[in-house]
Order: C-alpha cells, then sequence, then structure tokens
C-alpha cells in the first residue's frame, strides 16, 4: 500500500497543526509522500502566507525589509514551537534579492510552499524534494505532463519518504510557474499519479466533501463516497473542497481520493472513486449552485427548420469572447445562459449581432439568474426524482425559470431567481436529506 498525503494551509498553519500532521503521517507507514500548501490563517482576522507573499512583492522598496521580516516571523514561529535546529536565514536572503529582482509573482506565491516544505521535511526526517526539479510547464505555460510524470516517478522510485511542495513548478528557461490558487491539490493528484499510488488522501479542515454549502444548511450531511463525474459536475457549480484540475491525473490511473479532516482523523471522510457499485445514501449526492446569470432567449417560428441556425446564434456570443453555460431550447425558442458579468460588457454587439445574423422575431433577456445542480448518480434509477424536485421548490413557492438535464440523467440544473437561490438550495436538501433523517 502507498499513499500520497497533502494537507491544505489551514492543516499548516501553526506548530500545533504541524504536530497533528505528523501524528497523521506517522500513524500509518504506508503515506510515503507529502504534498505541503503555505501557511493558512491560524484565526479568523489573520492573513494566509500566500496573500502575505503577494502584497511583499507589489509593495515599495522601503517596505519590503518589514514585510519579508513578518513572513519569516510566521515560519520561525513555527521551527521555535517545534524545537527544530534549522535556520531559513539564507533562503529568506535569497528571496529578498529575487525579489528586488522581480522575479515574478508566480516567484513570490510559491514560495509560501517552498519554505513550508522545507520546514515539514525537517520536522518529520523525510528527504525535500523542490517542486520546480520535478513539475514541468511548457513554454506557453501549460502544464507538461509527460516530462513531469516521466522525472518525477525516476525521482520517486529512488526516495522511500520525501516532501514535495504543492502549487508550482518550473519553466524552460528555469523561471517559476503555479497552478491556480489552491494548485496543491494538483500536485498532490500528480505526485500520486507519478508514484502509481493506491490511495491519494487530501486532508484538510473538513470531515469530507458536504451534501450542500454549509453557509446554506446548518450541519450538512457527509457525502460517503462520490464519483469523478459526480464532483465534476458540483466542482464546476461552485462546490469547493477540492480544486477541480486535480481530478484529471489520478481519474486516468484509476487512483481514488480521500477527502479527510485534519482535526477530526478519525472521520472517514469522503472517497471520491471512479465507478461505484455502493448506492447513494440519499437519492441525490449533493447540491451546489452559483449566481450570476443571464438568460438569452431568442424566438423565432419555424427556427427548427432553419439549417445552422444554432451555430449562428452561437457566433455571435463567440465573436464578443462569450461562452455559454447552458443552452436549452423549444420548437421555436432558443435560451443561451451566460455569465451576468460578462454580459453586460458586451449586451448592446450582442443583440445586434443576432439581428444581423438570424433575424429573430423576438429576445428576452432575463438577468440575476442563479443556477442550482442537483447531482446524484442514484437519480437515474429512481422514479420520481424530478417530481420531487419541482414539488419542493413550489411547496417553497419558488418559480423555477430554465431546466435542463443532461443525457446522463446525473444532474437536473435548475434555474431560479437570485432572491430565491437559498431557499430553494434549502427546499431541495430538506426533501431528499432532512426527510431521511
Amino acid at each position: 500500500m502507498l499513499k500520497v498525503v497533502k494537507f491544505g494551509g489551514s492543516s499548516l498553519a501553526n506548530a500545533e497543526q504541524f504536530k497533528k500532521v505528523a501524528d497523521i503521517i506517522h500513524a500509518d507507514e504506508s503515506r510515503r509522500y507529502i504534498v505541503p500548501s503555505a501557511p493558512g490563517k491560524r484565526f479568523s482576522s489573520d492573513t494566509k502566507v500566500t496573500d502575505m507573499l503577494y502584497d511583499c512583492y507589489s509593495s515599495r522598496r522601503e517596505d519590503l525589509n518589514s514585510k519579508l521580516d513578518a513572513i519569516k516571523a510566521r515560519y520561525n514561529e513555527i521551527i521555535d514551537e517545534l524545537k527544530l535546529d534549522l535556520s531559513l536565514d539564507k533562503e529568506f536572503e535569497t528571496i529578498e534579492a529575487c525579489f528586488i529582482g522581480k522575479a515574478g509573482r508566480d516567484y513570490a506565491a510559491s514560495r509560501g510552499e517552498y519554505l513550508n516544505g522545507i520546514v515539514l521535511a525537517n520536522y518529520l526526517g523525510y528527504e525535500f524534494i523542490d517542486a520546480a526539479e520535478v513539475i514541468f510547464f511548457d513554454e506557453k505555460g501549460n502544464f507538461d505532463a509527460d516530462k513531469t510524470n516521466s522525472v518525477l516517478s525516476d525521482r520517486l522510485a529512488d526516495v522511500e519518504y520525501a516532501v514535495i511542495p504543492g502549487f508550482y513548478g518550473s519553466m524552460p528557461n528555469d523561471t517559476i510557474k503555479t497552478f491556480s490558487r489552491g494548485g496543491s491539490d494538483i500536485t498532490g493528484s500528480i505526485v500520486a499519479k507519478a508514484a502509481k499510488a493506491d490511495l491519494y488522501e487530501n486532508w484538510t479542515d473538513v470531515s469530507g466533501f458536504l451534501v450542500a454549502d454549509p453557509r446554506i444548511i446548518d450541519s450538512p450531511a457527509v457525502i460517503n463516497t462520490i464519483t469523478y463525474r459526480e464532483l465534476r459536475e458540483l466542482s464546476y457549480m461552485g462546490a469547493t473542497v477540492l480544486h477541480e484540475d486535480a481530478i484529471f491525473p489520478v481519474r486516468k490511473e484509476g487512483i481514488p481520493i480521500n477527502i479527510r479532516n485534519t482535526n477530526k482523523p478519525e472521520d472517514m471522510g469522503t472517497m471520491i472513486v471512479e465507478s461505484t457499485s455502493k448506492k447513494s445514501e440519499y437519492t441525490i449526492t449533493g447540491i451546489a449552485g452559483k449566481r450570476g446569470f443571464t438568460s438569452v432567449s431568442i424566438e423565432k417560428d419555424m427556427m427548427n427548420a432553419e439549417l445552422g441556425f444554432g451555430r449562428k446564434v452561437l457566433e455571435v456570443f463567440e465573436k464578443n469572447g462569450i461562452s455559454f453555460e447552458h443552452m436549452p431550447s423549444g420548437i421555436d425558442t432558443m435560451g443561451v445562459i451566460i455569465q451576468q458579468s460578462e454580459f453586460e460588457k458586451k449586451e448592446q454587439e450582442i443583440l445586434a449581432g443576432l439581428h444581423r445574423n438570424v433575424q429573430p422575431d423576438s429576445i428576452e433577456i432575463i438577468s440575476d439568474m442563479a443556477l442550482i445542480a442537483v447531482v446524484g448518480r442514484g437519480m437515474k434509477s429512481t422514479r420520481g426524482t424530478a417530481g420531487r424536485i419541482f414539488s419542493a421548490l413550489a411547496h417553497a413557492r419558488v418559480n423555477v425559470k430554465m431546466i435542463d438535464q443532461g443525457s446522463s440523467e446525473l444532474n437536473i440544473i435548475i434555474g431560479v431567481s437570485d432572491e430565491d437561490f437559498e431557499t430553494a438550495i434549502k427546499a431541495i436538501y430538506d426533501i431528499f436529506v432532512t426527510a431521511r433523517l
């Protein structure tokens, strides 16, 4: 058994958290390769080290030393409390020189993980592997999966236990390049693939993936098992426990992901798998949603007989640099759901383009929409799921503005007014989860 283990910023925010992490790692000798994030917030009003680094890098020259000292103090506090024989003075001298030389914002942001990796490796007694030596991007800044997997696999073959910091890698010219924010999840997945791991554990501050947003539902149920496809649907609609790009490297290798809670290691968390024979505890697996959409509805008699009508409509949005989220349609109507913030910038250009391209009978615009995804592998085999959803929404006096169900029957997308967003999620949760408790 071989496990790759990633710990988020909240799991490594201070010395007390470091001790919890070490206990978790030492409790299972199969946890051989560790991927740390930069220190997160120690308390609600605290600042994450990554944000401190961004601020420091963009500051005036006269403020650089004091801001670097504040970052150094965060690490020294951890080092001192862990009673480590370790100094980061040389690393900070290098960072200062690189900041003055404007080595780039990616370099600045990456130093949080880099330094935390050094501290954690020292504390655990593991080898430290700089991610810049084993994670690669090409000349255009795209992740080089083949080169990374080859080099990283060879490197890990000679190392039994190692710490590889998350979030960053290197370009062909040796400059530092980062993944998008939260990219340590991606690094963990990449390491798991290269190591041919049996399991990728992702430790954070929640006990797994939740059925619904805890900011809307009080103490929502935990999802015990979820498939990659279900997770992808929920992540796309705003669920944020795991960086959605972290799915792909391990999915191709059939490696499951286990979301665990550093502060409650006894909780089994959520298993994310390619497929499973296990039934969902509830008919649905999860609910997620996002606000801020606009629906542009084009109406024209006999549009279904007009060859290329849909292409001509989408061409207008493409020319204006706007991608669509969903496209519900009828015999004589075609709706395009798009991000409201993007549409507002090009509203008149798009309307004029639609009139030129397809000569519609009318165009209706509905703004301030929210989209809610109800996702679950159990929906396909359960009769009346859609009926229960719409019955719950009707009972909660929520007007449904749009319905879109995927051909896989894995999800149903519902459009409602922004003002009904939370009410709708609560109604759906109650009918499928609360009613079962």
